[in-house]
């Protein structure tokens, strides 16, 4: 008989798992409270890089089951929900996600359906890719300097140059200023 598991993550401490939780149990998985999972992570950080999850990775076998209520409870980025998913199914173990219709993602439907997620955020990443470059150039055509604004003018940037040479210090000068050093050291190096 294989075993469930739940990995239930949130992001922030302000943040709960019990709603994950009470999800799964409604979904039909009973599952024992020493194979549930909770952590409190940013999903941008890769899935095996997270301390709770690589500990779940030692205690998964073949023929498991892991249970997630969504996609991104594995991670934000589809090629690493991907790895993921692959990794898992290679050690035999099925990946359910509820929001999918506790679709098994490692099975031949749930590999179409990874396939179909991972197409679409492609898709995605190339338009936001067309609108902010199209906004640049937009921009530039207007007179625009696409970027952040610059914090130092020339002026104050030849200033700091001069009171560098007579003797003043990066940290006095960013604190007169209100920089940070960098920027006082960025100006200096400039020259």
């Amino acid at each position: 008989m294989s075993r469930v598991f739940a990995y239930c993550r949130v992001s922030t401490v302000d943040q709960t798992t019990e709603n994950q939780i009470r999800e799964i149990e409604a979904a039909g998985f009973s599952i024992d409270r020493r194979r549930v999972v909770e952590e409190t992570i940013s999903g941008g950080v890769q899935a095996a890089q997270r301390p709770g999850f690589a500990k779940l990775l030692d205690r998964l076998e073949a023929g498991d089951v892991l249970v997630v209520t969504k996609l991104d409870r594995l991670g934000r980025n589809v090629i690493d929900v991907r790895q993921t998913v692959d990794a898992l199914a290679e050690r035999g173990v099925r990946v359910h996600c509820l929001a999918l219709g506790g679709a098994d993602l490692t099975s031949a439907a749930g590999k179409m359906v990874m396939g179909v997620l991972s197409a679409v955020a492609e898709f995605e990443r190339d338009l936001l890719r067309e609108r902010t470059a199209a906004g640049m150039e937009r921009a530039r055509a207007e007179g625009k300097a696409p970027g952040r604004p610059a914090r130092l003018t020339d002026a104050q940037r030849a200033e700091i140059r001069a009171r560098l040479a007579k003797g003043a210090t990066v940290y006095s000068l960013a604190k007169e200023l209100g920089v940070a050093r960098r920027l006082i050291q960025r100006a200096r190096d400039a020259a």
